[in-house]
This record gives structure tokens, sequence and C-alpha cells, in this order.
């Protein structure tokens, strides 16, 4: 139960952080790619944040012997690069280029109530039944 809140809290408090930063608006992010015209850098200082509590949290959490809600840490073992990481890495930038919205703040958008990041939301879960059913047939 209290791994169930932390994950509550973690996400509630990632969701207020996109909408205070106006990073729920699709805008920010096609403006910031626009570095040829009505470029708006606030995208990179969100960033620069998130990567400051980043480096900072990766140079004590290891440390620990489990992490605080869970038995063991669940860390990637993988470290090579192939196809699918960047076929995978190329539809996410494609997709966030022409659409304006990555998966965190277009769920943190549904509760507006938009049709956009509806929209949105189901290609991206349509996206992933696909990518199972091709990536299971292997």
């Amino acid at each position: 139960m209290k791994q169930i809140i932390a994950c509550l809290f973690a996400g509630l408090l990632f969701g207020i952080g996109l909408a205070l930063s106006s990073m729920i608006d699709p805008n920010k992010v096609l403006n910031f790619l626009d570095v040829a015209g009505n470029w708006d850098p606030s995208l990179a200082f969100v960033m620069i944040g998130a990567l400051s509590v980043t480096f900072i949290a990766f140079h004590f959490i290891p440390k620990r012997a489990k992490p605080i809600f869970d038995d063991q840490f669940s860390l990637p073992t993988r470290t090579d690069i192939d196809k699918p990481l960047i076929i995978g890495a190329a539809l996410f930038g494609i997709g966030w280029g022409m659409a304006g919205f990555c998966p965190g703040p277009a769920l943190s958008t549904l509760g507006i109530g938009l049709l956009e990041p509806g929209i949105f939301v189901l290609s991206m879960l349509a996206g992933f039944v696909v990518q199972a059913y091709f990536y299971d047939k292997k």
C-alpha cells in the first residue's frame, strides 16, 4: 500500500509540476522546437531543473541497501543501443514534435477535457498494442 501511495504522490507531483511550468501546453514545446521562429527556451530550463534533481539523487540513492518502498532496486541491465531503441526514440521525437505532447503532459492535460490530448493518449495506447503485437511475435 505504501508503494501505491508513493507512486500516486510522485505522479501528482509530476503533473502539478508540469502544469505550473506550463509544459502541458503543446505550444510551449512547439515553440521550443522552433529555433528559427518564435523560440521559447522555457522547456530547456525545466529540463535543466529535472536533470539537476536527478544528478543529485543518483549520487545518493545507489548507496542505499534497498529502496524505501521495495525490497530491491529495479535497474536496467542492458546498455546496448539496438534498432528497436533507435526506432522508438525516433518515433517518440517525431510524435512529440508533431503533436507537441509527450506522454506525461498528455496524461496531465486529460483532466482539462480538451480533445487533442485525448486523441494523443488513445493513439499512444494503440501504439502500445501494435508494438506488443509485433514484439511478442518475435
